[in-house]
């Protein structure tokens, strides 16, 4: 697991991740991330490993972000309904953290560095009351509100980014289709 505290909450999400040791890594490609896989016995593509991100992250190779705009052909939209499928799974994590953690449902009135401590110190209790008891069905009944965060105005990744997306979109609507996704976007 990694973390990286001490931006303040009035930071949007993409500025704060372009200021972490984990993006410059991510972007030198020194991060150690396993290499490509094929991950279909029908093709020969190798697929990156990804991390998710939402409008406001840029798209690169190994960060993958919904197509935007509104006149998006189906096999957009269904990488779309996909990729925010995996997202739900992160908002749902941040909200069993926080409501693990109580004290994060109302603002850290604390210096930075004692602020820092208990992101932290709540970081490392909670892996470890989950390797203890295991998942817990109470830490999940209420979740809290997420701040809606601007959007930033990112370069696109380039060709290489475009064409690990596009192969992710063929992988969804080609060879790994949900019985269901067409329903859920229309």
């Amino acid at each position: 697991m990694y973390i990286d505290v001490g931006a303040y909450g009035k930071s949007s999400d993409s500025a704060i991740f372009q200021q972490t040791d984990f993006y410059k890594k991510l972007m030198r490609n020194t991060l150690n991330i396993p290499e490509p896989l094929q991950i279909s016995e029908n093709s020969t593509t190798l697929f990156p490993y990804v991390f998710v991100g939402d409008e406001a992250f840029g798209l690169s190779t190994n960060v993958m972000r919904q197509f935007g705009g509104n006149n998006l052909s189906v096999d957009k939209k269904i990488f779309n309904y996909r990729l925010s499928r995996a997202r739900r799974y992160i908002e749902c994590t941040f909200g069993i953290f926080t409501n693990k953690w109580r004290i994060f449902h109302r603002p850290l009135n604390v210096h930075t560095e004692l602020a820092k401590s208990i992101v932290r110190t709540c970081c490392v209790l909670h892996n470890f009351v989950r390797a203890r008891d295991g998942y817990s069905y109470d830490d999940t009944l209420t979740v809290t509100g997420f701040e809606t965060i601007t959007q930033r105005n990112f370069t696109r990744g380039g060709r290489a980014a475009t064409t690990t997306r596009d192969n992710f979109m063929n992988y969804f609507v080609n060879e790994n289709p949900l019985s269901w996704q067409n329903n859920c976007i229309n």
